[in-house]
């Protein structure tokens, strides 16, 4: 049986064989079509060579193409593991012909990979095509022989194809296989038709027009080829399988879970281990190209998958977190095609496990509020969209994680209940989302941006300015002019305010005209031109107006301050830690900085003290902060580190700061910090003021990272940190110098005092003092028995101390602690020869429904759910003793 992987590379092969490139799958994320949250298509990266936008050294193309459909219009989420063939992340094979062949190639390749390379019996094919493609209809003939019944005319949709409302389209092609008359269904076109008899398993689509706003087509110049198979509805089939999670790939990542959880993986759980195995998949390769968990786009996508596989989890009985430790089995099935799994695995892992500790703190709260909600209603009755909103919007339950927890019961959501408690949400707090060609209305930004050219930045130099209103934009769409109340988006030929990239966030202040005033109250960045976000506070604003423009001077010096710490931030840790330090993210915002590296482990106290130290040992030296513009190729030359997150064009900024320690020695370091940066800096080092690091934490898998404070931000919270220090001493009654001393004092005193009280717990459990008669057995010494008072910790010495005084003796004591019990057993040396402490353990541990119990032959431990079966416990140990030689 062909595996998944070998019917992948089949496919490729053959193409490859036929004069197509073989191209890598694109990202997930697409970055050529800001209509798609995640690419759900073989065509994606290929959009604009068929729009004619672009040009490659190729004609031909053939790839195994990854795909998400789990949000926006494509979204299979509420279907998964409920059906044969929903899933969240698929892989979509297809061949693709740019202005080179067309029907006549394409059919033909189609029926002999099928027939031949694939060996699926012809009569079991059928096709459709679109009811006036007679060209395609007749190639079918030709080609495969088929007859009319098998060549069905459709004239709907299905079988034509649009790219959009305008734009390349043309008619398709689907080729379906017969599963037979023993399987429900009737052919394509029929009132049965979704029936599993005929299955589609291939889509030969056939770019031939462009369509135009008033309806019209006209033919291409250069016809293409656009084609998509789905590797799993495919395999399945090849494998003779009539449910896609039952082939091999799918079904490894099924008995995973199975084993994991020690469940069946056909069993009562098979609908969890189902999600679980496609859901480990989408979030696996989303992480693997970027995205990471969040509450908004395609992060919050991500986190809907994610918590709605650990929920399954949860109902599959898993104590700890799971998804990560599936992630091995889901790299050695496709790491080999996909070798950006493999790289991302420690990353993709670290995540899982992260968000799964933080949801399960919450699942069980939340899902207590879903039982106490639908105990208040009637058998039955769907629940409020309220209620499911509440467990949206305070416990992170997505209302799909909801409805899939209520299919089990037979229930619903009343869904226009939650889109109306969602709606009132959205007008409260209106989030944008921003992103290079990621952005729905990118195309106007592309327009503007055509039309007026980049917006030149002024804010190196000053915080205030004159410039011109280009362009408003309101609701995405260009807009004459802007009211009081209205919130717009402002275009200006140049600007002081600085737009957040390389980790400075955007600038607010205001923008005033002869007719109105605006409150800026962000700035972003569409490729080089500068977006306002802005809310007309006064009059209007209209377009082609002049306006004096104002940076928030004060939260601009802050931002500032934050930025030019950060490069000496950088520099510090690269001297403390070693030249492995490299940027991997950055936040400079007007309250704090935050700065992620690379490095393998914790950072010490010590050296972050040193990091701290050095910094403001440059900050001290007030020295000038100067920038200069050269070539990438002459800044590099002299040393400059280029920055997490920049683009650099033909020329750069390289901004240089600080005096080096070594400068003057006889080294070549006459610099401190000389870095590529785009950002906005401050005059002097010494204009940054104090600076405090907060700490040191774990951003990703070989990432760390600080953050820390500037100027009176820094000061606060070290006159905060005095007064608690002041309030500690009073407290102790200490002078603030003797506060460690006075607190080392106290902490030696209370272990002593512990170490009393274990004693003379101890004391009490062995009788007070008194002697506890052992039993003899088999010319053994044995005391076994149940001891109160004492910690399972405690048990061990406890043990050894009892079976000091026998002689050829041993010793099995137990004690509940915490809801748990725990079994100890002390063994003479001379005894445990022939009688170990590990199976005198096992055996106790055993009879009182536990499971196994480890350690020395002189001493184990081992723990078990209770004491109630003590005598058991007892009498199994006394048997053991009886029965050793």
């Amino acid at each position: 049986m062909a595996s998944l992987n070998d019917i992948r590379s089949t496919f490729l092969d053959f193409f490859v064989r036929n004069g197509h490139r073989q191209v890598d799958s694109s990202p997930l994320v697409p970055r050529n079509d800001p209509t798609l949250m995640f690419a759900n298509s073989g065509m994606v990266q290929f959009k604009n060579l068929f729009t004619g936008l672009e040009h490659r050294d190729y004609t031909r193309a053939t790839t195994a193409q990854k795909c998400v459909r789990a949000g926006g219009k494509h979204n299979d989420l509420d279907n998964v593991g409920y059906t044969a063939r929903h899933h969240t992340f698929f892989e979509m094979l297809g061949n693709f012909s740019f202005g080179d062949y067309f029907k006549e190639q394409a059919i033909p390749y189609a029926w002999e990979l099928l027939t031949r390379e694939f060996g699926i019996e012809a009569d079991k094919l059928l096709v459709t095509v679109y009811h006036t493609d007679d060209e395609a209809a007749n190639i079918w003939k030709k080609v495969a022989g088929l007859p009319d019944e098998r060549i069905i005319r459709i004239a709907t949709s299905d079988n034509f194809w649009q790219m959009g409302p305008t734009g390349p389209c043309g008619p398709c092609t689907e080729i379906f296989y017969d599963h037979g008359p023993g399987v429900w269904g009737g052919p394509p076109g029929s009132p049965d038709e979704d029936g599993d008899r005929f299955i589609e398993i291939w889509n030969l689509v056939f770019m031939q027009f462009e369509q135009f706003e008033d309806g019209s087509m006209k033919p291409l110049p250069n016809p293409s080829i656009d084609t998509g198979m789905g590797l799993e509805r495919i395999g399945a089939l090849l494998q003779g399988k009539h449910d896609n999670y039952d082939t091999d790939l799918m079904r490894s990542l099924i008995e995973a879970s199975a084993h994991a959880t020690s469940s069946d993986p056909d069993g009562p759980g098979k609908v969890h281990h189902r999600v679980i195995a496609d859901h480990l998949r989408s979030t696996s390769f989303l992480i693997a190209d970027g995205v990471m968990p969040s509450n908004e786009g395609r992060g919050y996508v991500l986190r809907r998958i994610m918590r709605r596989a650990m929920r399954h989890a949860h109902m599959l009985g898993a104590q700890d977190p799971l998804m990560h430790r599936l992630v091995p089995a889901l790299v050695r099935q496709m790491g080999a095609a996909y070798p950006e799994l493999t790289q991302a695995q420690p990353l993709i892992e670290e995540t899982l496990r992260g968000e799964e500790t933080r949801f399960r703190q919450t699942l069980d709260r939340g899902l207590r509020l879903l039982s106490d909600e639908l105990a208040r209603l009637p058998e039955g009755a769907d629940l409020p969209g309220e209620t499911a909103f509440k467990l949206y919007d305070t416990y992170g339950f997505p209302l799909d994680l909801t409805q899939d927890a209520l299919r089990e019961q037979g229930r619903a959501v009343e869904v226009a209940g939650f889109d109306a408690a969602m709606a009132e949400q959205k007008t409260k707090a209106r989030a944008a989302w921003t992103g290079s060609g990621e952005t729905r209305d990118a195309a106007i930004w592309f327009d503007l941006a055509e039309r007026h050219g980049a917006t030149e930045f002024l804010g190196y130099d000053t915080e205030q300015a004159e410039g011109a209103i280009l362009a408003l934009v309101i609701d995405g769409a260009e807009a004459d002019s802007a009211a009081e109340g209205d919130k717009v988006q402002i275009v200006l030929n140049q600007s002081p305010f600085y737009a957040e990239s390389g980790g400075q966030v955007g600038d607010t202040g205001l923008i005033k005209t002869e007719t109105g005033a605006a409150r800026v109250t962000d700035t972003r960045k569409s490729g080089d031109l500068f977006i306002h976000v802005a809310e007309v506070t006064m009059g209007r604003l209209e377009r082609g107006q002049g306006a004096a423009l104002a940076v928030d001077s004060d939260r601009r010096g802050a931002i500032r301050a934050n930025h030019s710490a950060t490069h000496l931030l950088n520099e510090a840790l690269r001297n403390a830690l070693g030249d492995h330090v490299v940027q991997k993210g950055s936040l400079n915002a007007a309250d704090r900085l935050r700065f992620d590296f690379s490095h393998g482990r914790a950072v010490t106290p010590e050296e972050l003290a040193a990091v701290e130290s050095e910094v403001n040992g440059i900050i001290r030296q007030n020295t000038p902060v100067e920038t200069r513009v050269m070539t990438p190729d002459d800044a590099r030359g002299m040393g400059a580190q280029a920055l997490f997150g920049e683009k650099y064009g033909d020329e750069v900024r390289v901004v240089s700061m600080g005096r080096h320690p070594d400068s003057g020695k006889g080294t070549n370091r006459d610099t401190y910090s000389i870095e590529l940066c785009g950002g906005t800096h401050v005059k002097r080092t010494g204009d940054i003021g104090a600076f405090v690091l907060l700490g040191d934490s774990a951003s990703a898998a070989g990432v760390r990272r600080v953050e820390a404070l500037t100027g009176e931000p820094a000061l606060a919270h070290l006159r905060a940190a005095e007064r608690q220090l002041s309030e500690i001493a009073g407290l102790l009654k200490a002078q603030a110098g003797d506060v460690v001393a006075r607190v080392k004092a106290l902490s030696d005193d209370r272990k002593s005092m512990q170490n009393e009280i274990a004693q003379l717990r101890r004391q009490l459990a062995m009788g007070g003092g008194a002697e506890v008669a052992p039993k003899e057995i088999n010319g053994v010494q044995l005391i076994a028995r149940r001891i109160d008072g004492v910690s399972g910790k405690e048990l061990g010495a406890l043990a050894d101390q009892m079976r000091a005084g026998l002689t050829n003796g041993a010793v099995v004591v137990m004690t509940e602690d915490n809801g748990k019990a725990t079994v100890a057993a002390s063994v003479a040396p001379e005894l445990a020869q022939r009688i170990t402490a590990v199976t005198l353990v096992q055996a106790a541990v055993a009879a009182l429904g536990g499971k196994g119990g480890g350690g020395r032959p002189d001493r184990a431990q081992g723990g078990a759910p209770s004491l109630a079966a003590l005598d058991a416990a007892v009498e199994a140990v006394e048997k053991i003793i009886s029965a050793a030689n």
